[in-house]
C-alpha cells in the first residue's frame, strides 16, 4: 500500500456511526464481542501461535505476545467489565444562563479518532478497541509485525460485531505494518485527533519527535523499590521478588533495588534466596556485590553506570546500596521514568516524604510496583500507563478518551 490515505478517510467517516449508537446498544456490542471471543478462543490460539513460532523464545517479549485460553477469558471478562462502566462522553460538566439569556452547557465529548501505536502485545488490540467503542471513539491501530496474525484475527472479529450493530467497520481497522507508513499516520492531522504510542522508549521517542498530531505518551517503566531501614525485611524481600519475578516484561515491574545501608546485610541475603529461585541476574553496585559474593549468590555482574534508570523487561535487576532518605530520593529523581516508585518502611513520616516528594504517577509504600494497573484500580481496561502530566497520568483508560465542548443555545441574541 501506498498510501494510508484512504483507510484514515474511511475512519473520520465513522465517527458519526460510532458517536450516534445509543449508549445502551454500546454496552450491548461489548458484551457480544467478549462472547465472540471466547467462542473463539481456539482460532486465536492458532493464530497466536503462528506469531510465537517466529519469535526466540529468550526473548523476554515472548510472554508479552502470548494469548492462551486463560487469557483469552480475562480479556473477555475485561470486554465485559469496560462494557458495564459508565459512559465518558455527554457528561454535563457545567450549566448556566448568561444575563443576555444565552443557555450555556460545556459537555464531555468522544476525542473522534485514536490512533495507537504498539508493539508486541495483541491484548492492546481488544483494550483499545474496547475502550474506544464504549467512549464513541474511533480506533485506528498500527500492531507490529511480531503479532500480525493475531491482530488481524482480533480486528476480523471486532468487525464481525460491529457490523451486526450496524457501525462502521472502519471504527476500528488495523493498518498495515509496513514502517513506511508511519511517518503518514504521524502527519495526519486532517484525520487523526490524537496519537498514543505504547511499547519501548525508542518508539515512544520517535512518535514525540516525529509526530504532527497530538500525542499522549504511555511511558516506559524504570521502576524503583527503596527498603528504608525501619522497614520489615520479610516484607520487602517478598515485595521485591513479587515486582520481579511475576511479570518481568512488563511496564510495571521492578527494575532497580534501593536499600538503606543500615539493613543491607540482612536484606540481601533474605533477596539472594528469594531471587537465586528464579535465575535473576543481578547488577549490583560495589558494596551490594561484595555482599552477594560472599552470599555466593550464582547470577551476579558488576553493576556499570548504565544499569541504573535501565528497564531490563527481564529476570534482572540492578541493586545500589543507599546513606538514607535523602539519597534514595536523589536517586530515583535522577533516574525514574516517572512511571512507578515504591518505598518498604514502618516510618510513617519518611513514608509520607516519599510520596509526595517522588515525581511519578503511580507511588507506593509497602507494596509492589505491580499493581499500577487500570484494572486492578478499578478503571477497566487500559491502553498503556501515562507517565506525562498533561490530560492523562497514570493508567490512561475510558474516562480520559474524552475531551470538552460546549453547548450554546440562544435565540437571536447578537452581540
Amino acid at each position: 500500500m501506498e498510501s494510508i490515505q484512504p483507510l484514515l478517510e474511511k475512519a473520520q467517516a465513522a465517527t458519526r456511526s460510532l458517536k450516534t449508537l445509543p449508549d445502551a446498544q454500546r454496552q450491548q456490542l461489548l458484551r457480544k464481542l467478549a462472547a465472540v471471543v471466547e467462542g473463539n478462543t481456539d482460532a486465536i490460539v492458532a493464530e497466536n501461535q503462528k506469531d510465537l513460532d517466529k519469535m526466540s523464545d529468550q526473548d523476554p517479549k515472548k510472554d508479552r505476545l502470548l494469548l492462551n485460553a486463560a487469557r483469552i477469558k480475562q480479556l473477555a471478562d475485561s470486554l465485559n467489565d469496560i462494557a458495564s462502566l459508565e459512559d465518558p462522553a455527554n457528561q454535563l460538566l457545567l450549566e448556566r444562563t448568561l444575563a443576555n439569556g444565552l443557555q450555556v452547557q460545556k459537555r464531555t465529548v468522544p476525542l473522534g479518532v485514536v490512533g495507537v501505536i504498539y508493539e508486541s502485545r495483541p491484548n492492546v488490540t481488544l483494550d483499545v478497541a474496547a475502550l474506544c467503542i464504549r467512549s464513541g471513539n474511533v480506533a485506528v491501530l498500527r500492531g507490529g509485525t511480531d503479532a500480525f496474525h493475531t491482530n488481524i484475527i482480533l480486528v476480523d472479529l471486532i468487525q464481525q460485531v460491529l457490523k451486526e450493530f450496524n457501525v462502521h467497520p472502519s471504527a476500528v481497522q488495523l493498518l498495515p505494518v509496513d514502517r513506511a507508513l508511519i511517518g503518514e499516520m504521524l502527519t495526519a492531522v486532517k484525520y487523526i485527533d490524537i496519537i498514543i504510542p505504547r511499547g519501548s522508549q525508542q518508539l515512544i521517542d520517535y512518535v514525540r519527535e516525529n509526530s504532527k498530531v497530538p500525542v499522549i505518551e504511555t511511558g516506559a517503566g524504570v521502576c524503583h523499590t527503596y527498603v528504608e531501614k525501619t522497614a520489615d525485611l520479610e516484607k520487602a524481600s517478598a515485595i521485591i521478588t513479587n515486582a520481579k519475578v511475576s511479570r518481568p516484561s512488563v511496564c510495571n515491574a521492578l527494575d532497580t533495588v534501593l536499600v538503606d545501608e543500615a539493613v543491607a546485610p540482612e536484606l540481601l541475603r533474605l533477596l539472594a534466596d528469594a531471587l537465586q529461585d528464579y535465575d535473576v541476574e543481578i547488577f549490583a553496585d560495589e558494596t551490594s556485590f561484595n555482599i552477594l559474593q560472599a552470599l555466593e549468590y550464582p547470577y551476579l555482574i558488576k553493576a556499570a553506570p548504565t544499569d541504573y534508570g535501565r528497564e531490563f523487561l527481564d529476570f534482572k535487576c540492578s541493586v545500589k546500596i543507599v546513606n538514607g532518605i535523602e539519597e534514595a530520593l536523589d536517586h530515583i529523581q535522577q533516574y525514574s521514568s516517572k512511571h512507578s516508585e515504591a518505598i518498604v518502611s514502618q516510618d510513617k513520616t519518611i513514608s509520607e516524604r516519599f510520596l509526595n516528594e517522588v515525581d511519578a504517577a503511580a507511588v507506593y509504600v509497602n507494596a509492589s510496583t505491580r499493581f499500577t494497573d487500570g484494572g486492578v484500580f478499578g478503571l477497566g481496561a487500559e491502553i498503556g500507563i501515562s507517565t506525562q502530566k498533561l490530560h492523562a497520568r497514570g493508567p490512561f483508560a475510558l474516562e480520559k478518551l474524552v475531551t470538552e465542548k460546549w453547548f450554546v443555545r440562544g435565540d437571536g441574541q447578537v452581540r
